[in-house]
């Protein structure tokens, strides 16, 4: 379960410095999306979501390089770079926010073990990238995605305010 206080004081921060932010998610299946509008009055910062699930989708909606996505596969630091940037540029919005991992239980690989999952920040300035490795179950793993997603937002906000 995500703690309400967190989207609570990212859609207060959001509204107060009038900044508009959009999701580009693979492994969490439009879920950050759902999170971020469960609140009233998140239409004054929450642009829009994309979930771009195949390799495909994120080709297509967001242009992802397809020699990115060969290089490095779907769940790199690189591709989640690219998807943050490219929601933020097409969506002209502040932050771009971008997840993609391996949920579970299948999918896995020595490399690429269930749980890691890649988290990117874009804004105009600079993209940030986070790294995790979760342990749970696939909807345990999705919403720790999203709390350190949410917690990421917050970060970047902070530093804004100092």
């Amino acid at each position: 379960m995500i703690p309400s206080a967190i989207i609570n004081k990212i859609s207060n921060e959001l509204k107060k410095h009038h900044l508009t932010i959009a999701t580009a998610e693979s492994c969490t299946g439009g879920l950050l999306a759902h999170i971020m509008t469960n609140v009233s009055g998140s239409s004054e910062y929450f642009d829009r979501g994309v979930v771009s699930y195949s390799n495909q989708s994120k080709i297509e909606l967001l242009g992802v390089p397809k020699d990115l996505l060969q290089k490095h596969g779907a769940v790199s630091k690189e591709v989640a770079a690219a998807m943050a940037t490219a929601i933020r540029q097409n969506a002209q919005v502040d932050y771009g926010l971008a997840t993609t991992g391996i949920a579970g239980p299948t999918g896995g690989t020595k490399d690429k073990p269930v749980g890691l999952v890649y988290i990117a920040l874009s804004t105009r300035e600079k993209t940030v990238v986070k790294q995790f490795l979760f342990s749970g179950d696939r909807l345990i793993n999705k919403e720790s995605t999203c709390t350190a997603a949410l917690e990421l937002i917050l970060e970047m906000l902070s530093q804004k305010k100092s």
